[in-house]
């Protein structure tokens, strides 16, 4: 695997530009010939991206007319109108593209979709990862069956038994509703208690890890003073812990009012989120 020097994020190939590119910051770099970690020479593409999906279907479909919706094929102005206008104009017979297929499309003439990996987001550590699956799967499995044709969902998983995928392949909002709200009662998330998330970032690692400690051990006298009910979480590296070349770090608070811990105190160069829509 080649990480890119920036974010430390697996760069991902593409065919058409016969190189390896990094999805968040944009590096760029050729394929290496020889292994980086082990200077073996034996370099494979592995991976289940748009690309190659759309070469697995021109393999087993080869008279399949496909159109491809990434973020590679849709980088201009326009580009999503005019993919979505050859689609709906039966230009195409197969669409293959990333979750933003999920959302808004009104395609009548849509009567099969398919998932590929239907678990791939359920084991991010956010206590949302959970929501977020259901969401897109419900979502993307409404792109089929508005019309009179009727429509077919497939969903292809490691995972079946997982109630999230079951929830979503059977439309069942209430049984998902329910469970996942005694799992965030039972572990003291949102909507029973309330969330701040303090970030910070250095090029240097060790200076980011020695700020997060020392603030660390500065809110647990806070908390031991003014809030004892207030849980700290962490420090700890954040699930994508460099970002542009910079290193990240986080704590997370977890009460009532967590926020007014921090009531009238300066955090000089620390990202502060009440009630943070993400924990990655």
């Amino acid at each position: 695997m080649v990480k890119c020097p920036r974010d430390d994020k697996p760069l991902t190939y593409h065919r058409s530009q016969n190189g390896l590119i990094c999805h968040t910051c944009g590096y760029k770099r050729k394929v290496p010939k020889t292994c980086p970690v082990c200077g073996g020479s034996h370099i494979r593409q592995l991976g289940t991206g748009t690309e190659k999906v759309e070469q697995l279907v021109h393999e087993h479909f080869p008279s399949a007319r496909t159109l491809r919706w990434d973020a590679e094929t849709s980088r201009k102005k326009g580009d999503h109108e005019r993919i979505l206008s050859q689609f709906s104009h039966h230009q195409a017979d197969i669409l293959i593209g990333t979750q933003m297929l999920a959302k808004g499309l009104d395609l009548p003439l849509v009567t099969l979709v398919g998932v590929i990996l239907a678990e791939v987001g359920l084991n991010l550590p956010d206590f949302r990862a959970t929501e977020r699956t259901f969401q897109v799967l419900t979502q993307v499995a409404g792109r089929a069956g508005r019309s009179p044709l009727g429509g077919r969902v497939v969903f292809q998983t490691y995972m079946p038994d997982h109630y999230v995928i079951k929830a979503a392949s059977h439309h069942d909002y209430k049984g998902f509703y329910e469970r996942e709200l005694a799992f965030r009662r039972e572990l003291r998330y949102p909507p029973f208690r309330r969330l701040v998330r303090l970030e910070y970032r250095h090029k240097d690692q060790g200076a980011a890890e020695a700020a997060a400690n020392t603030l660390a051990e500065q809110i647990k006298a806070w908390i031991a003073q003014e809030s004892p009910r207030t849980e700290i979480i962490g420090p700890a590296p954040c699930f994508f812990s460099r970002l542009y070349g910079r290193h990240r770090w986080q704590i997370i608070l977890r009460g009532m009012d967590p926020k007014q811990l921090l009531h009238h105190r300066r955090l000089t160069d620390w990202i502060i989120e009440v009630d943070p829509s993400s924990l990655l």
